[in-house]
């Protein structure tokens, strides 16, 4: 009986040590799921947050550069035509009386040339240089630059020049006003 039992042993301990050894069985095929997002593409402005023209006399003109403005467009259209154009708020100091007040309409913008374009179409400026500036307003926009035609994603940067018509009877002190520029 003993020695029976050794062999079950035995029998048991080889069957178990062959069942280690066994190579393991590989899967033939096996699957990976995969996700990813698509976002859609913006078309965006930015521009100076603050710009400081300089001080001038009434009856004079006080003129300076708004700083870089660019426009990205990132929706990788078929067609990837836009249009920014610009307005104004009226420019007020103190309490904003009529000799405190400059009317946007006495602002005039002249956007000049790209400094700055990528993508392809045809890039235009509003007004190419100073002598085409154009009289700011608070309701009705002034074309500032347009991209026609091209595909895919571009971008166009300018810098815009401001020329303000100071008014005969503009009392002293520090105007202040909005210039708003978009895209669409």
């Amino acid at each position: 009986m003993r020695l029976a039992r050794m062999l079950v042993i035995g029998v048991a301990a080889t069957a178990a040590v062959g069942l280690a050894a066994a190579p393991a069985v590989a899967a033939p095929t096996d699957t990976t799921t995969v996700t990813f997002d698509v976002t859609a593409g913006t078309l965006d402005i930015d521009a100076p947050a603050s710009a400081d023209l300089g001080a001038g006399a009434p009856g004079t003109t006080i003129a300076g550069s708004l700083g870089a403005v660019t426009v990205t467009d990132a929706r990788a259209s078929g067609d990837a035509s836009w249009e920014a154009s610009v307005t104004s708020t009226v420019f007020t100091t103190g309490t904003g009386t009529p000799s405190q007040t400059i009317l946007a309409t006495e602002v005039e913008y002249w956007s000049g040339p790209a400094t700055a374009t990528t993508g392809n179409g045809t890039f235009t400026p509003g007004q190419a240089t100073s002598d085409d500036a154009e009289p700011l307003d608070n309701v009705t926009p002034v074309v500032a630059f347009s991209h026609v035609g091209g595909t895919g994603n571009n971008s166009a940067t300018w810098n815009p020049g401001i020329i303000v018509n100071v008014p005969l009877g503009a009392e002293a002190g520090t105007y202040t006003g909005t210039v708003t520029h978009s895209v669409a």
